[in-house]
């Protein structure tokens, strides 16, 4: 009895739990004031209604995208007293100064470190290399050549080398990710974590306090701490109401002595390698870089690290063997790793960019690169993504595409893992199958790769969802590859799926009345979600 009783307090009082019932509650009192204070009297009902006239001009006037516009100019327009304080506290997509305040100075002190230095003048068509020119100068991050990449169509082969990676680390080992949950994933690169720690590998870990709540293992950062490994929690949640949670780490990282990298949509809980089921077969990608472009990722890691926990790092120390400049830093071991990286990656085809997009700019590197490779595309494009929440300039962007003559395919869930959030993707299906865009549910389960392939000679492969919050809220990550032979692979897995889907037609979408009643008009609020 005690035992079940002590089983039942520990599944109602999580920290998940109260955290959520603090800020519903707050959120509640905070709502109750407002509407207190509308009805005070006339004259805060005129002062309210005159604030509301004020914001709705300002919000116009800011150079917002406009379906974010349109969301909170709906909401004061329903709700007046209460949107117009909403937006006055809540209404910002900048981050919190905090963030800005220790991020920005690290992204701009570290520019120098990502200056393109391979002539990739001589690959690929000129066009294409303007995307890679753009990536650069307007995300920061350089075009690699001579670069090793490899494609996983699933979480689930993806693991056992990832496994095999880390056990051959000698130097150091970083790991950023959005969600770590218990189970046998996490517990597999633990147990290799604390090995590597205890040998002296530098090991260190960042992760998403939002993503990781619900799920994170008990005294997570202290067990690990106590291994000798450091651990970062980004934005820590408090039981506090604030949009300052708005602003997530959504990256998935793993950077292994400087040569070896991973990212992709895959988290490190089971349901990503499918060793957990919950929302039927759970499909997911990832690629794994050797080379070069490992660079991208690792100076992300280490200006995300150094904001938090600052550090005497010089990063020249953690460059891949091949392009490290300073000859003091290289040891017995990497001095034979330079050998070995310069012959095992000469004259490898192919261009590989890792980028990062941040809300900590107004340049939205995740959402121009889809769209760039929507205009781009000629004979085909096939997209992955969970959620399916566009703006107007990339629903055109489709259109157009179909309408001079690319085959475009959207894959998304059939069985979902936010019912709301799925009712809004359903409806952006009938605009899109009208002007001839293919979109097709994969019938297993769900989808939560965000990969985007074109022609046979472009791809981006990533963290990155086709929505409001990936383009403009949160850190997010991805690869874009130009003439790579992974790009085949790509292709492949999805031209396989293909044969998995259920098409979306016409009957399907006549069947779902009150789900796309549902969908139009939640998606007015999806830029809020």
């Amino acid at each position: 009895m005690r035992q079940t009783a002590t089983k039942i307090f520990n599944t109602v009082f999580t920290r998940f739990n109260i955290t959520v019932f603090l800020v519903l509650l707050q959120a509640g009192y905070f709502a109750l004031l407002v509407f207190r204070l509308d009805s005070y009297a006339d004259w805060a009902t005129a002062l309210n209604r005159a604030i509301g006239i004020v914001c709705s001009i300002y919000i116009i006037w800011r150079d917002y995208n406009p379906a974010y516009k349109i969301s909170w100019l709906f909401f004061i327009g329903v709700l007046p007293s209460l949107g117009v304080v909403s937006y006055v506290i809540f209404g910002g997509k900048r981050p919190s100064r905090r963030l800005r305040k220790t991020l920005a100075p690290l992204d701009k002190e570290h520019m120098k470190d990502l200056e393109q230095t391979d002539d990739i003048s001589g690959l690929a068509e000129p066009r294409i290399r303007k995307t890679c020119s753009y990536i650069h100068d307007y995300g920061t991050f350089p075009a690699w050549k001579d670069t090793g990449a490899k494609y996983y169509s699933l979480g689930d082969d993806l693991y056992p080398d990832l496994l095999d990676d880390l056990k051959k680390a000698e130097r150091f080992i970083f790991l950023e990710f959005f969600i770590i949950g218990g189970g046998e994933m996490w517990g597999g690169i633990e147990s290799i974590l604390r090995e590597k720690a205890a040998a002296g590998v530098d090991v260190r870990v960042i992760y998403d306090d939002v993503g990781s709540i619900k799920v994170l293992p008990r005294n997570f950062q202290k067990n690990l701490e106590a291994a000798g490994i450091k651990v970062i929690t980004f934005n820590p949640v408090l039981p506090l109401l604030t949009f300052a949670y708005n602003n997530r780490d959504h990256r998935k990282i793993v950077v292994i002595d400087g040569d070896l990298g991973y990212t992709g949509g895959f988290n490190l809980a089971d349901e990503y390698i499918n060793r957990k089921k919950r929302f039927g077969h759970w499909k997911d990608c990832g690629i794994r870089l050797e080379g070069n472009a490992v660079w991208n990722l690792t100076v992300m890691f280490l200006n995300m690290w150094n904001a938090f926990r600052k550090t005497d790092d010089v990063y020249d120390a953690f460059r891949p063997a091949g392009i490290r400049t300073d000859e003091s830093l290289l040891t017995e071991t990497s001095e034979v790793s330079v050998t070995e990286t310069q012959a095992d990656h000469a004259a490898l085809p192919g261009i590989v960019q890792p980028y990062g997009d941040s809300p900590l700019d107004e340049e939205h590197v995740g959402e121009f690169v889809y769209l760039d490779m929507i205009n781009q595309a000629k004979d085909y494009l096939y997209i992955y993504t969970p959620y399916l929440l566009i703006d107007n300039e990339m629903q055109v962007a489709l259109e157009m595409a179909v309408k001079r003559g690319v085959r475009i395919t959207i894959v998304t869930p059939h069985i979902p893992d936010k019912p709301l959030v799925f009712a809004i993707t359903r409806s952006y299906y009938e605009g899109l199958v009208h002007n001839k865009v293919q979109v097709m549910e994969y019938t297993r389960g769900f989808v939560h790769s965000k990969v985007f392939v074109a022609d046979d000679r472009m791809a981006a492969v990533g963290t990155i969802n086709v929505d409001f919050r990936s383009f403009f809220f949160h850190f997010e990550d991805a690869v874009f590859l130009v003439d790579s032979p992974c790009i085949s692979d790509i292709r492949r897995d999805f031209e396989e799926t293909f044969d998995i889907c259920t098409p979306v037609t016409t009957n399907f979408m006549n069947h779902r009345i009150l789900s796309k009643i549902a969908g139009v008009v939640l998606r007015v609020l999806a830029p809020l979600m």
